[in-house]
């Protein structure tokens, strides 16, 4: 008889190594890597190359509604397309990681995305980083992750990333982005960044990737045997 497929939630903030675990667990579970972040940035850089002012709620919404994001699975891994142009790699720019908030944090902006996630998700068999993963978009999926490091490690661990895409960085810089990222994604009044009630909290300051991959698929398992699945 085949495993009845579940959803899972992973939340934290910028940098705390949402993206790789989740990679790595969808992947151990033959599930579905959704990147809900992907989905903010392609708008983040759809606005930015038509320059909309990405404080103006209305005109960035207005953006989103005649904008298609497709996430799309292949060998090498989740591509991003963006009304039919591959931009997985300009995406990860500089330019939008800074900006990418600013877009996120409206309200309109963030119930067309929840509504286009949630479609994403609906066969379940997904594993879904983002903000608010547990709280909105999948509050009732059967196992939730709240992931958390220190603003050094984070820095630390984006430096690292930068360095290894040849992107030119200063640990200094990226401290204080990830801090102002931190500020305006908990005090947001659409959908802050907030751990879910039944979220289970994951410091992977001193955790390897394989380490906390290796806790969650243990909540997988535990959340099985609870539920007989």
């Amino acid at each position: 008889m085949n495993e009845k497929k579940i959803a899972i939630a992973i939340d934290g903030p910028a940098a705390a190594g949402k993206s790789t675990v989740a990679k790595i667990v969808a992947e151990k579970l033959s599930y579905i890597y959704i990147d809900t972040g992907a989905m903010y940035r392609a708008l983040t850089l759809k606005a930015l190359n038509e320059n909309i002012e990405l404080d103006n709620e209305s005109a960035v919404f207005h953006l989103l509604l005649h904008t298609e994001i497709q996430l799309r699975q292949t060998n090498e891994g989740q591509i991003v397309l963006l009304d039919g142009t591959d931009v997985t790699k300009e995406i990860r720019f500089q330019d939008v990681t800074t900006k990418v908030s600013y877009v996120a944090k409206h309200a309109s902006v963030r119930t067309e995305m929840v509504k286009r996630q949630q479609d994403l998700a609906i066969n379940r068999g997904v594993v879904m980083d983002g903000r608010d993963i547990g709280t909105h978009v999948l509050p009732d999926a059967e196992v939730k992750i709240f992931l958390v490091a220190s603003v050094e490690e984070r820095a630390k661990r984006r430096y690292e990333e930068n360095v290894k895409k040849g992107i030119a960085s200063s640990m200094e810089v990226l401290r204080k982005e990830i801090e102002e990222r931190d500020r305006i994604d908990s005090s947001r009044e659409a959908s802050p960044l907030i751990k879910a009630r039944d979220a289970i909290e994951v410091d992977t300051t001193s955790l390897t990737i394989t380490q906390v991959a290796e806790l969650i698929l243990q909540e997988v398992n535990i959340s099985r045997l609870n539920n007989n699945i």
